[in-house]
């Protein structure tokens, strides 16, 4: 197991960008696949984008792909999201999670949740 805790959330102007952490405390962080997922008021939780444990391989959100970009330091447990290009509809709280050796193409599975971070995209 790791414990999670996201950081870099706030506001932002339309068309900016963020970029978001999350520090995993544990063993064997290089062995998680992780993703990152957000959550919008008053709406399901939805995928963003996940990493392999290597960092070599990605998965994006149709919604996200080519603005959102996933990518980890496992020397120091942490993974990244840096958002690009934000518009009003990335306004979510935005959840890090992480599975041992979980296939990075099933969006299921995670077991390990960070708090979240909120994210306020203004115009």
């Amino acid at each position: 197991q790791v414990q999670l805790v996201e950081s870099g959330g706030g506001l932002v102007q339309a068309g900016g960008s963020l970029r978001l952490s999350c520090i995993a405390s544990g063993r064997l962080f290089s062995r998680y696949t992780m993703g990152w997922f957000r959550q919008a008021l008053g709406k399901e939780r939805e995928f963003v984008g996940a990493l392999s444990g290597s960092g070599e391989i990605t998965y994006y959100a149709d919604s996200v792909k080519g603005r959102f970009t996933v990518s980890r330091d496992n020397a120091k447990n942490i993974v990244y999201l840096q958002m690009n290009s934000l518009n009003a509809e990335a306004t979510a709280t935005y959840y890090c999670a992480g599975k041992r050796d979980g296939s990075i193409w099933n969006l299921g599975q995670y077991d390990n949740w960070g708090q979240g971070t909120q994210v306020t995209v203004f115009s």
